[in-house]
């Protein structure tokens, strides 16, 4: 029964939040666990955009046409502020602004990140378990020509045109996982990374002490869905990243990535040449269409990364 496999799924962006969803429509035991590295305070407001985003996705309130935000959304508290002489580049909508007012106000009352997001993932009616990858701050750094630059500095305020030179995860070496965390990978019996950004999206996840090594030792099937497509990203700087970083744009240049982590490599049919290159490395390959076009693609998916599983 599709109910009792215990799936634990590495998520950020995009394409953390729809998958995780196929994996909710199919009925799995599901838990997430999310990157907080891009998590940022604006005008005295603590904002995690991945949590947010897989949140929102989860609950059926998500803005699907955007991928992010919530459906619906109006802006008169962001025009406000713009009339007040506040930087308004991060756009925040007015439902969107209440999660994050809830958040701010219960963490400030001594809450941990986790017990936060189990209680906004409760109120939305979400069913499926949420866990930050850690309680501790921990903040992706991005070097640049310009320098350093902080993670929502680079991705929405210069719409992540500059090269990366190089990542750094400040806070990660002393950190600690999430309750939870530990147990949610070495307890699962299908463990997923995400079609996320490698570099910015899962490596921070990996960063956080003790998940990559659980990760490496578990018992479970270990799946990782390529974010490369035909040798492009689908969404966001995946390709940009993996080339400035020296790496193949490709889902054989992903597969590198996880090698010793994962033992089966899911492919899109556009790169099915690939899988030789890729079984050489070791790993199991799953040819499919990974592009979720919508909750039908998105359970389809799901459903057969469980059949590989089985």
């Amino acid at each position: 029964m599709v109910n009792d496999v215990r799936v634990t799924v590495l998520a950020g962006g995009v394409g953390g939040a729809k998958l995780a969803h196929g994996m909710e429509l199919a009925g799995a035991d599901l838990t997430v666990v999310v990157n907080t590295a891009d998590d940022v305070e604006l005008h005295g407001l603590a904002i995690s955009p991945d949590l947010d985003t897989v949140t929102y996705t989860l609950a059926g309130l998500a803005d699907d046409v955007r991928g992010w935000g919530l459906a619906g959304e109006t802006y008169a508290t962001l025009d406000a502020l713009r009339r007040l002489g506040e930087d308004t580049w991060f756009t925040l909508g007015d439902k969107d602004l209440a999660t994050h007012v809830a958040r701010t106000a219960r963490l400030r009352a001594g809450a941990t990140l986790t017990e936060v997001t189990a209680q906004i993932t409760g109120s939305l009616g979400v069913r499926s378990r949420l866990l930050p990858m850690t309680d501790d701050l921990v903040a992706t750094v991005v070097e640049t020509a310009d320098g350093p630059l902080g993670f929502q500095e680079y991705f929405v305020a210069r719409q992540h045109r500059d090269e990366v030179l190089g990542l750094t995860f400040v806070g990660a070496e002393q950190a600690s996982p999430a309750p939870g965390v530990l147990d949610a990978v070495s307890g699962a019996d299908l463990l997923v990374v995400a079609p996320s950004n490698p570099f910015l999206s899962i490596e921070p996840i990996l960063s956080v002490p003790g998940v990559r090594d659980t990760l490496a030792s578990s018992s479970a099937r270990r799946v990782a869905v390529s974010p490369i497509v035909g040798g492009r990203a689908l969404k966001g700087p995946a390709a940009s990243v993996l080339a400035s970083l020296g790496h193949d744009v490709s889902a054989l240049g992903v597969a590198r990535l996880y090698v010793g982590l994962v033992d089966v490599m899911c492919i899109d049919e556009a790169d099915r040449d690939l899988a030789p290159a890729i079984e050489a490395l070791g790993l199991e390959v799953l040819v499919t269409d990974t592009v979720m076009g919508g909750a039908q693609g998105r359970e389809r998916l799901a459903r057969e990364l469980l059949a590989a599983s089985a």
